[in-house]
């Protein structure tokens, strides 16, 4: 039996077995009836599920609902919306959420104690229920509705981020959308995985932080993070193989898939940030620890100076060094060295000769790759993000308007 992760084309949430989905109009945003903006994730039983949600003391109402119910550590189903974050509303935003898990939990047939709820769009702004009354019958679930709901979860975003991994005998799917207030902890707006393999709950809820902490915590697009930041995943088993076990090597490939799974969605995310013309891959080796090595790769990536810098396909070199040097890990500048794509740009701490040329060259392709070894230790750590672009501001300074 292979054992070797292999994504699925055109795979997605749906294609594990038992997951159905459905999106929909509800003219959430600007009474725009054009775009899907409402939709349903449902299992065909209830399922072990865990999330990880955003660190920001702000938290919308939907994520505070979901936590509460998470308590359980099952779920059946999640009801959906974009146009709309329902954050920072009071306790009419709290009403609205579990209206909402209501309404899904009528429309699909089971308890609404069994059903999540996820926002995302313009914070400070109350849900148009009656809109989404009168949507929520119209939901169709599917296995090919789940192209339609990772259309329904957009917001700035100009694609769809989908992915299904298939390993032993199950697979595990995916969806999430996120352009914009991304950075690390948690760097993603919204992202929703399942799987039919059978996992005990809190295994599945240890892979999924692992998987995160290397995925989406490795993103950053602009130094925010939302008040929504939500990434779920469901396990229902139906795929009748042997139940995944904690230290076993079932649980090792489980934990590769899902790692792929979720580094392929967060590049995803990095590349289609609001205004991106550009994916940064940030690669820190040689620092003596884990920690020193994502902090690194977080500043650097995170730096608006290195992205402005590659946005232009400047050879700026200084500002990734000078990045590397505020982030408070342990380093010595005289065993610094550095790569711009595969060529060497500065070695023992200073620069050395390289073809200018070149190196624009590889930063005026879609994908920018840029390593630094410390020459510290053997800790190594990647990290995600993207240009910053005159398109950025430009969609940011309009967003409510």
């Amino acid at each position: 039996m292979k054992t070797e992760p292999v994504i699925i084309p055109s795979g997605g949430v749906t294609s594990p077995r038992g997951f159905l989905a459905g999106a929909t109009s509800a003219g959430i945003k600007n009474k725009d009836q054009s775009r899907l903006d409402l939709g349903i994730l449902f299992s065909e039983v209830t399922c072990p599920a865990a999330a990880v949600f955003t660190t920001n003391k702000v938290k919308a109402a939907p994520v505070l609902l979901s936590q509460k119910r998470l308590q359980k550590g099952r779920a059946s189903a999640v009801i959906m919306n974009s146009g709309c974050a329902n954050a920072c509303t009071g306790k009419r935003g709290m009403a609205d959420a579990l209206e909402m898990t209501g309404l899904a939990a009528r429309h699909v047939g089971v308890s609404p104690e069994e059903v999540l709820v996820a926002s995302t769009g313009v914070i400070g702004v109350t849900l148009p229920m009656e809109r989404i009354r009168a949507a929520v019958p119209n939901v169709i679930l599917s296995v090919e509705g789940g192209h339609d709901l990772a259309r329904a979860i957009m917001t700035t975003d100009t694609v769809p981020k989908e992915v299904a991994v298939r390993v032993d005998d199950y697979i595990i799917g995916g969806m999430a959308k996120g352009a914009g207030m991304i950075h690390p902890d948690l760097a993603t707006l919204l992202c929703f995985l399942t799987t039919d393999a059978a996992i005990d709950v809190d295994f599945l809820g240890q892979a999924l932080r692992k998987a995160v902490d290397i995925s989406f915590n490795m993103v950053s697009i602009d130094g925010d993070n939302s008040t929504n930041d939500t990434v779920l995943i469901m396990a229902n088993g139906m795929a009748g193989g042997k139940p995944v076990v904690q230290d076993s090597r079932r649980a090792e490939v489980f934990q590769q898939a899902l790692n792929k799974a979720c580094i392929y969605l967060a590049r995803a995310v990095a590349r289609d940030g609001e205004g991106a013309t550009k994916l940064i891959e940030i690669n820190v080796s040689g620092a003596a620890s884990a920690g020193d090595a994502r902090r690194a790769a977080r500043t650097i990536v995170s730096s608006s100076l290195v992205k402005a810098a590659v946005h232009g396909s400047d050879p700026n070199w200084g500002r990734v060094v000078a990045a590397a040097g505020r982030s408070g890990i342990e380093l010595d500048a005289e065993k610094l060295e550095l790569y711009i794509g595969d060529i060497c740009v500065v070695k023992d701490g200073a620069p050395v000769p390289f073809n200018k040329k070149e190196v624009v060259r590889h930063l005026d392709g879609k994908e920018v790759y840029i390593a630094l070894n410390l020459n510290m230790g053997s800790a190594e750590a990647t990290a995600w993000g993207c240009d910053l672009s005159e398109e950025y501001v430009k969609i940011n300074a309009e967003y409510t308007t």
